[in-house]
């Protein structure tokens, strides 16, 4: 009901369903977390990383440490995304300490993967790979999107590329332990970026926009605007660049101003001709 009314539009209806989910157990934590990311999805960072901490709480006054190491998990990977790399890794750590199993290992290699710790990224990667052998999602998902986030950072996209041809069957899926983000398709716009080939970038990103009922409220749907921005101006194109980075801006409209990618993308729209 939450998911729903965030795709309607509907704020009161979300705050009814964090307001019936507070004090029971594996409610509170999940709709507390969820409302992080509809905060984060309009750049509310503070707001939503206040909305982690608590959900963590809830999940450990519960006794349930995978819980709030995998809420701190998706916390970090948004302080990656949005550009706050140190934070990302300390979070990443920090969940870690607390439940290292294999759901919060593959978000926290995809965080230090996203926030520059490649080495360590790497390693978990690897050993993910060596304990499960035959699982679908982490072979076919999950260590392609990391291994990609690695390369990129290697200065590496065309082989970042060449590991995400194995997800593309797999790009719409909605594995454990996040659901529905469209990662591999946002790393495969981000490579396409680096390598300044706008033309291929766009069709990824646009994939956020075409299937909402699936990315709903993860940030990265919102980031997705300013992906397509940045293709649409790679591609010579700068009324369809200005119409994204200003879609963009109407979703950020009152986001915290000191988030590194919002800085990053005004930037970049000053210089728009």
């Amino acid at each position: 009901l939450y998911e729903v009314a965030f795709l309607r539009g509907d704020a009161t209806e979300m705050q009814h369903q964090v307001a019936w989910a507070a004090g029971k157990p594996e409610a509170e934590d999940l709709l507390l977390s969820s409302q992080s990311d509809t905060d984060a999805f309009s750049g509310w960072l503070a707001r939503a990383r206040e909305l982690s901490r608590r959900a963590m709480e809830s999940a450990r006054r519960n006794d349930q440490k995978e819980t709030a190491a995998t809420w701190q998990m998706n916390a970090a990977l948004r302080e990656a995304e949005f550009g706050n790399a140190a934070r990302a890794r300390d979070q990443a750590a920090s969940a870690l300490a607390l439940a290292s199993t294999r759901d919060v290992q593959i978000l926290a290699a995809l965080a230090l993967a996203r926030s520059g710790d490649t080495a360590r990224a790497g390693k978990i990667a690897d050993e993910l790979a060596k304990r499960f052998p035959l699982n679908t999602m982490i072979n076919g998902y999950w260590l392609p999107t990391i291994r990609a986030a690695i390369e990129i950072n290697r200065g590496n996209p065309a082989k970042a590329i060449e590991l995400l041809q194995a997800a593309a069957p797999y790009d719409l899926a909605s594995p454990a332990p996040s659901g529905g983000t469209l990662y591999p398709a946002y790393m495969r716009g981000q490579a396409y970026l680096v390598l300044r080939r706008g033309s291929e970038a766009a069709p990824e990103f646009q994939k956020f926009l075409d299937h909402l009922g699936i990315v709903q409220n993860y940030p990265l749907g919102a980031l997705a605007h300013l992906g397509l921005a940045r293709a649409y101006a790679m591609q010579g194109d700068p009324g369809k660049a200005r119409a994204a980075y200003q879609d963009f801006f109407t979703l950020w409209k009152d986001a915290d101003p000191d988030i590194p990618i919002l800085q990053q993308a005004k930037a970049e729209y000053a210089k728009l001709k």
